[in-house]
Parts: C-alpha cells; structure tokens; sequence
C-alpha cells in the first residue's frame, strides 16, 4: 500500500474540466482570458489610484485597495491553470503543484471573507459614529485589521490544505474539476476523511458565517442610523458610502450560497450535465466577482472615478 501510495503522489492529479466537451474548451478559453485580463486592468488601476491619489488615503480606500490586490492574487492562482487545461490535451498537475494551488486559493478566498467583514465594520464607524471615525479607523487600527485578515486566511488555509494532502492517495487520481479544489481532491482519498470534514465545518463557520453574520449586524445598525437621518438628500448621500460594499457582499455571498445551496440532479442521465454546471459556476464565481469589485467602485464612487481621470491625465501628459 506505501508503495501504491508513493506511486500516485508521484504521478499526480488528472485535471478533467472540460475534456468530455472539447468544443466548449476554445469558447470558454477567449471568454475566461477576456475576463482575467479586465480583472488585471481594473483592480491594478484601483490599487494604483488607492496609493497614488492622497485624497484616497482613507481607511475605506486602504482596504478597498487591499481587496483588489486579494482578487488579483485570488485570480491568479487558479485562473492560468484553468487556462491551461484549456487547450492541453493531458491536463496533469503534479502533487505539488496542486496542493501550492490550493494553499493560495484557498487563503485568498478566506481572507476575501474576513477583509469584507472589516470594510462593514470601517462602513459602520463612518455613519453610525462619524465624530470618533479619525481616532477609531487610525492608520494604527487599520494596518493590523487588513493584517489580521490575510494572516488568519492563510494560516487557515496551511491548516486545511496540510490536513488533506497528508492522506493517502491510492487510487483513481482524476480530479472532476478545472482547478485542485480541495472538496474534489478529498473525494479521492483512500483513508477515512471524517477529521477534514469537520474541520472544514469549523472553518466555514469561522470564515463563512462569522463575517455575514458581523456584517449583517454593521448594517442593521447602519440602516437605522440612516433612517433617523431628517433630509432626504442627508440619507441618500450617508447610505452612498457603504452601497459599493454592500453590492460586493451580495454578490459575493449571493453567489456561493446559490453554487452551494442549489439542489443537485438526481436524475442518473443527467449526471453529466448537472455535472458541467456545477463546475462550470465555480469557475465563473471565482472570476465574475472579482471582475465586478472594480467596476462597481468606480461605477458608485466619485473620488475613484476623478482618482482615475487624474492618473490617465497624468499619464497621458507625461508622455
């Protein structure tokens, strides 16, 4: 058996993606790589203003800019493998090699979680608390919260990723996914996974549930600050603060819990394409939100849009 097991760790993983479906495989790669590259243009631009524009030295701006670096790092570390398996015939990933790709998407997406929960607490000192905002959203308190959140993001993503390449993989070594994604690679180990499980439980609950339930939460208080609020225009111009974040969030957890709450097919003959949709939605959850994030900041918020005119100006002047 130590041998056998020695032998697969060896070998690796077969990507299977889309391999059954080989005319869908050159669609999907223009499609996946446009939206890659606006995701590489419009969160780089957000970082680039955020550091350059002083008026954006602001602690909704710090970790507005730490978020687009996250789904740039987030991209990254799937979207070129995807890519990849697109238009290679044997889609092979060595063991190393995929336990690295799920160390950083999985670190990313936990840190997404935790960084959003910080921007609703930052959202919720600014409106339901203005006067002390200078003093509780320092640059003292800010750093170590957007620290706090790529810290615990990848040291639980070494604890969950060191527990499940740990197993013993003796078997089938095909996995039914674009990307090593860490549920598909459990299924094909040939040792008892109940630990794994519930640590993955413990973790969703830490990432997952503890952030949307501290968000929720932020905007209670947030709406009914807001709503004391006697002009029209007053409520209109605080709530236009946090909408950007707000619609991030949705969409964000709107479209996980839909990818994981959605009824599977139980119907044997259409296995196959209940089968394709499933991966098919993960994949384009991990790049339709991070491709929204920019323009959904630079569509709802005047300083990033003048923040953007003034450095292609500056560009274009410099030239």
């Amino acid at each position: 058996m130590e041998k056998a097991n020695r032998t697969s760790l060896a070998e690796g993983f077969i990507l299977l993606g889309l391999s059954t479906h080989p005319r869908l495989e050159k669609m999907f790669f223009v499609l996946i790589l446009l939206m890659y590259l606006v995701i590489l243009l419009g969160n780089g631009v957000l970082i680039l203003v955020t550091i350059f524009d002083f008026r954006l030295h602001t602690p909704m701006y710090f970790f507005l800019g730490n978020l687009s670096f996250l789904d740039i790092c987030y991209t990254t570390s799937s979207v070129p493998l995807v890519l990849d398996s697109f238009l290679t015939p044997r889609k092979a990933i060595s063991f190393s090699a995929c336990a690295v790709q799920m160390l950083l998407s999985f670190a990313m997406a936990g840190t997404e979680c935790v960084l959003l929960g910080m921007m609703a607490f930052d959202r919720y000192v600014a409106i339901c608390n203005p006067l002390r905002y200078p003093v509780i959203m320092s640059k003292a308190v800010c750093v170590p919260m957007a620290a706090s959140s790529w810290a615990g993001g990848i040291i639980n993503s070494v604890v969950q990723i060191s527990q499940a390449m740990a197993l013993p993989f003796c078997g089938d070594n095909v996995i039914n996914h674009f990307t090593c994604e860490i549920l598909a690679v459990l299924k094909l180990a040939c040792a008892d996974i109940t630990i794994n499980v519930i640590s993955m439980v413990v973790s969703n609950v830490i990432f997952l549930a503890v952030p949307v339930l501290f968000i929720f939460v932020s905007y209670v208080f947030i709406i009914a600050t807001v709503l004391q609020i006697p002009s029209t225009e007053g409520r209109k111009k605080a709530f236009s603060t946090c909408s950007a974040h707000l619609a991030v969030v949705i969409i964000f957890y709107g479209t996980l819990f839909f990818m994981y709450a959605k009824p599977k097919s139980k119907d044997p003959l259409g296995a196959d394409k209940g089968d394709i949709s499933d991966k098919l939605t993960s994949l384009f959850y991990g790049v339709v939100t991070p491709m929204l994030n920019p323009i959904i900041y630079s569509l709802r918020n005047k300083d990033v849009k003048a923040a953007v005119r003034n450095l292609v100006f500056q560009k274009h002047f410099l030239k």
